[in-house]
């Protein structure tokens, strides 16, 4: 296989959160590259080629100053996927794979069919040879299904197919890229294809020190994802698993965590009490480890896994529990606020979001709940609720409202409910906000933020989680 010393062409297909940020990255750090990123949804190209940066469709702290240095230089956004592959010398599969809907694995197994669908256009229009790279989180045994499909071009096209997973946490993904725990890439054992993996290593040697670059072969790399996102899952479900108990016992969850957390072996990281994981990988991960334990009949193995998520489910659902519990167990009328939307601070992915959740239980109860999120728009916030087809579009728009600032979102209100740990909601005048609300005015602090002593001196009735 014509494997070259250094790499001058990379196309990655895929504009989302995965592929837009870490090409930025690879083309800031190694200008020597052109770097194409190729999508078919015009509407998002158009917006990564956007004068505005503050339009990216993707908010990421730090994404738009790599933008703005490397894009038109060497960075590209572009829907003319065929072209832009066929001259791509190293090719990037960053598409989406969420979990199936249907058919055979149906609510557990990854849905593989952009994979696919990819593959099948780099084999149709390939005409050298390539270095594939599996970059979007997939199961196990991922390349064979690749280069199954690569190996049928019958042309005389050769191909090496990488696993390159990205462990990215979303707000922090341009500060993960540039200085990361590890860089890991699996590959086959063979002379092409140690040839690869050592193509794709010079490349992240740009800005990594090699002792960061985990070399594997490729079932390794492709497993190492998926256990990774289960085991900081399943640190989550523990710490608020304990924030059960603690609410039961009268002990401060952060107390424990800090306690625990200060054994060299175990760590502080993860123990953060609160409403609940979300974001696009940890369920979808941990759901694909159940699937791929029953297939080899590991059903011990399943039902621990699943566990993991059967403990978040349950931390949502306590939390909007205790909201209606507090307000004599009924909402019908009443207006609840909601700080945050997106599923963490610091990104505007609404992707498994608890926010999601919790609104579709209070508003089954009839709550009027009005939300306000720095980065999410009111488009995104209805495509979400509506996605869940537990009422219909316009009954979703009777009851939940877009707030277009903190304080008139919050007016009013009977209960405030903090779903996302946005740093500006602790600077907010709190006692400005009390004296505009129904009394007795409630704060449910999801995510245990707030100064609840401060809050508690003003006259709110503080209900936070684990403590």
């Amino acid at each position: 296989m014509n494997i070259p010393k250094k790499i001058k062409s990379i196309c990655c297909i895929g504009a989302g959160y995965v592929g837009g940020p870490t090409m930025a990255i690879i083309a800031q750090k190694c200008p020597h590259i052109k770097v194409t990123v190729v999508d078919l949804n015009a509407e998002k190209i158009e917006r990564w080629n956007s004068d505005n940066l503050d339009d990216l469709p993707v908010y990421e702290p730090g994404l738009k100053e790599v933008v703005a240095e490397a894009r038109g230089r060497n960075l590209f956004f572009s829907t003319e996927v065929e072209k832009e592959l066929e001259y791509a010398e190293m090719i990037f599969m960053s598409v989406n794979t969420p979990t199936k809907t249907y058919g055979k694995g149906k609510g557990m197994a990854a849905d593989l069919k952009y994979i696919e669908s990819s593959a099948r256009t780099i084999a149709k229009v390939a005409k050298t040879d390539k270095i594939v790279v599996e970059k979007s989180t997939i199961p196990i045994k991922t390349a064979q299904a690749v280069n199954k499909i690569l190996s049928n071009t019958n042309n005389g096209v050769k191909f090496q197919v990488l696993s390159n997973p990205e462990f990215l946490a979303e707000g922090t993904a341009i500060k993960d890229l540039n200085n990361p725990d590890r860089v890991l890439i699996g590959g086959e054992q063979t002379e092409d294809g140690l040839r690869a993996i050592e193509a794709l290593s010079d490349i992240y040697r740009e800005w990594i020190p090699n002792d960061r670059i985990l070399q594997t072969n490729i079932w390794s790399s492709e497993l190492s994802k998926l256990v990774a996102n289960a085991f900081l899952a399943q640190r989550i479900s523990s710490i608020n698993a304990i924030s059960a108990l603690c609410d039961k016992t009268g002990a401060d969850v952060d107390e424990v965590a800090k306690a625990i957390g200060m054994d060299s072996r175990i760590g502080p990281k993860f123990l953060k009490a609160s409403v609940g994981f979300g974001g696009s990988c940890f369920q979808k991960d941990i759901l694909n480890l159940v699937y791929i334990a029953k297939s080899y009949g590991l059903d011990e193995v399943a039902d621990y896994w699943q566990n993991v998520i059967k403990i978040n489910d349950y931390q949502k659902n306590r939390f909007a529990d205790s909201i209606i519990t507090s307000l004599n167990n009924t909402l019908s009328g009443k207006k609840i606020a909601f700080l945050g939307w997106a599923f963490k601070k610091d990104t505007n992915d609404t992707r498994e979001s608890a926010a999601i959740y919790v609104a579709d239980i209070l508003m089954e109860d009839k709550a009027d709940i009005f939300v306000f999120d720095p980065k999410v728009t009111k488009e995104r916030m209805f495509e979400d609720i509506d996605y869940l087809q537990t009422r219909s579009p316009e009954e979703n728009r009777k009851y939940l409202n877009y707030g277009d600032n903190p304080y008139d979102a919050m007016k009013g209100a009977f209960a405030i409910a903090v779903i996302t740990e946005w740093d500006e909601f602790k600077d907010y005048d709190w006692q400005k906000i009390y004296d505009n609300m129904n009394k007795p005015a409630y704060i449910f602090d999801g995510r245990n933020i707030l100064d609840h002593k401060k809050l508690k001196g003003i006259g709110f009735e503080v209900n936070a989680i684990g403590k």
